[in-house]
C-alpha cells in the first residue's frame, strides 16, 4: 500500500528543501538542492524565480510519480520579504528582488515624510526601517521607478503564495507573510496602514485567506503557504502550552516570544525588534539578527587563513577551558543595552589566535554575546523559562553550551531536527490530510553532549 504523505517545500535563501512527512509526521522523503542565482537590470545578484519554479513542479511530479506514496497535500514555507509580481496570466514581470539591495535613501524619506515621519511609520507597521527587507516599501519602488511595470501588475504575491499558485492557479494573500516586518500591515488596528490604502498599493494585493484552508487540486490539497519563521513556530505551539521564547536559527536567528504580545516601542524597532504573525493573526514579539550569514562569512575567514576544511568545524567539540583562557585573552566587553548588528570577530586579527579551533570558539562566543542581547530584548514576560532553538544552531554544539551558560536560569533545549518550518506547514493542514491524532511527540529534544543543558523535563 502507497504511504500517504504531505509533500513541503521549505524555500530558504540559500537551501531549498522537499519533504515528504507520512502521518506520524515523520520524514520518509527528503531532497535539498542549492540553485544557482542569476541578476537584476542592476546586476544585483538574486532568486532566479523561474528556476526555483521549475524545481518545484518537475520535483513534485518526480514525487507523484513515485509509487509508494499517496500525495495526500501540498504546502510551502519560504522566507519572507520577496515580491513575485504577475501579470494577467500570473507570470513574473520582473526578477524576484532581493531582499539585500540597498534601497533609495530618498525615496524612502520621502515615503516617511508623507506619513508623519520614519519612528511613527515604523510604529505603526510594527516593522523596523529595513529598506527592501520591508516588502512593501518594494512595490512602493516598482510604482516609483517602473510605472509601466506596476501598471502591468494584477498582484504582488509574497512567494510562498506565488509558489502556491503555480499548482493552483488562485491567487491569495498571507497574513503570516503581510505580518513579517513588511510596513504593510497595521497591528493596532489589524488591516493595511493608511499608506498603503493612499498609495493605492492594496489594488495590487490579492485577497487575505485563512493558511489552514487549502485549496483543492487535482487528487491533492494545496495550502497557500506560510512565512518559514511563523511556520517554524506552529510545533512548539502545539506541543507545549507553557511560555517559551523560541529561536528559528538559519541565515537569520530570530527570536520569537509568541507569548509576549506587548506593543513595540521606538527604541525596540530601532534595535531591530519587531512583530511577525501567527497563522491565527495573533502577533509575536521578535528580534532577528543576521548570525547565520555572518557566521558563514566568518568561517570562511577562518578557512582561508589557517588553510582547514569547513567540514571540521562541524562536529567541534565545546571546549569550555579554552572558552575561559579566550575571556582572559581577548576583550569581551559589550554594553548589556548596546545595539550591535555585527560581531566582535568581524574584526578580530586572525594572527591573534594559535589554532582554527580558537578562532572557531572565539566567533561563537562573539555570536552568542549578540543572540543574547536580542534574545533578552523580546523575553520581557518573568513566565518564559524555556529557550528552544531550531535550525542549524541547533546541531552546533558549541553554540548551545555557550547560549545555556548566557541563560542560567533557564531550561536551553536543541531541536532534533531542524526542519520546524516544514512541519509546521504541514501541521497547518493536519484535519485536511491525515486520519491520524496529531503525535505528542511531534517536537524531541536533546542535549549537547559533554553536560546536560536543562534539569527538567518540560511540560506537554
Amino acid at each position: 500500500m502507497p504511504i500517504p504523505v504531505i509533500v513541503i517545500f521549505d524555500i530558504g535563501k540559500t537551501n531549498k528543501k522537499l519533504f515528504l512527512f507520512d502521518e506520524s509526521y515523520q520524514v520518509v522523503f527528503e531532497r535539498s538542492v542549492t540553485l544557482p542565482e542569476t541578476v537584476d537590470e542592476d546586476d544585483f545578484p538574486c532568486e532566479d524565480i523561474e528556476e526555483l519554479s521549475s524545481w518545484v513542479l518537475e520535483s513534485l511530479e518526480d514525487v507523484c510519480t513515485q509509487k509508494e506514496y499517496d500525495v495526500k497535500a501540498v504546502n510551502f514555507s519560504a522566507y519572507g520579504a520577496s515580491l513575485v509580481y504577475i501579470d494577467e496570466n500570473g507570470k513574473p514581470l520582473t526578477p524576484l528582488y532581493n531582499y539585500l539591495k540597498p534601497y533609495p535613501t530618498e525615496l524612502s524619506s520621502a515615503l516617511y515624510a508623507r506619513y508623519g515621519g520614519e519612528e511613527k511609520f515604523c510604529k505603526q507597521t510594527a516593522s523596523p526601517a529595513l529598506g527592501s527587507l520591508n516588502s512593501g516599501l518594494q512595490l512602493y519602488r516598482l510604482k516609483q521607478q517602473q510605472p509601466n511595470v506596476y501598471k502591468q501588475v494584477r498582484y504582488a504575491l509574497h512567494l510562498p503564495q506565488y509558489l502556491s499558485s503555480l499548482l493552483t492557479g488562485e491567487y491569495y494573500s498571507d497574513i503570516t507573510s503581510i505580518g513579517c516586518h513588511t510596513a504593510m500591515w497595521n497591528f493596532n488596528k489589524n488591516r493595511y496602514p493608511d499608506w498603503i490604502q493612499q498609495e493605492g498599493l492594496a489594488a495590487k494585493l490579492a485577497p487575505v485567506a485563512p493558511a489552514e484552508k487549502p485549496l483543492a487540486v487535482k487528487n491533492y490539497k494545496v495550502g497557500i503557504g506560510l512565512h518559514d519563521s511563523s511556520a517554524a513556530l506552529i510545533p512548539y505551539l502545539v506541543s507545549f502550552k507553557e511560555p517559551f521564547l523560541l529561536i528559528s536559527t538559519g541565515t537569520w536567528c530570530i527570536s520569537l516570544n509568541p507569548f509576549n504580545q506587548a506593543p513595540l516601542t521606538a527604541e525596540e524597532l530601532k534595535q531591530d525588534c519587531l512583530c511577525y504573525m501567527q497563522y491565527q493573526g495573533k502577533p509575536v514579539k521578535a528580534s532577528r539578527l543576521f548570525s547565520g550569514h555572518e557566521h558563514d562569512q566568518q568561517v570562511n575567514r577562518i578557512v582561508d587563513h589557517f588553510g582547514c576544511d569547513a567540514v571540521a568545524f562541524n562536529d567541534l567539540p565545546f571546549d569550555p577551558k579554552l572558552v575561559e583562557r579566550l575571556k582572559n585573552e581577548h576583550s569581551q566587553i559589550l554594553p548589556p543595552d548596546e545595539f550591535i548588528k555585527e560581531p566582535a570577530f568581524a574584526t578580530r586579527d586572525l594572527a591573534a589566535f594559535k589554532t582554527y579551533a580558537e578562532a572557531y570558539h572565539q566567533l561563537m562566543m562573539d555570536l552568542v554575546q549578540l543572540q543574547t542581547i536580542s534574545a533578552k530584548r523580546v523575553i520581557n514576560n518573568p513566565e518564559v523559562t524555556r529557550i528552544y532553538v531550531d535550525g542549524g544552531f541547533s546541531k552546533n554544539n558549541i553554540f548551545m553550551h555557550l547560549l545555556a551558560a548566557a541563560f542560567p536560569g533557564m531550561e536551553v533545549r536543541a531541536a532534533t531536527a531542524a526542519c520546524a518550518s516544514a512541519v509546521g506547514a504541514a501541521l497547518i493542514l493536519h484535519n485536511h490530510w491525515n486520519t491520524k491524532p496529531v503525535p505528542g511527540n511531534i517536537v524531541q529534544f536533546i542535549p549537547r553532549s559533554g553536560e546536560l543543558l536543562f534539569k527538567k523535563e518540560p511540560k506537554h
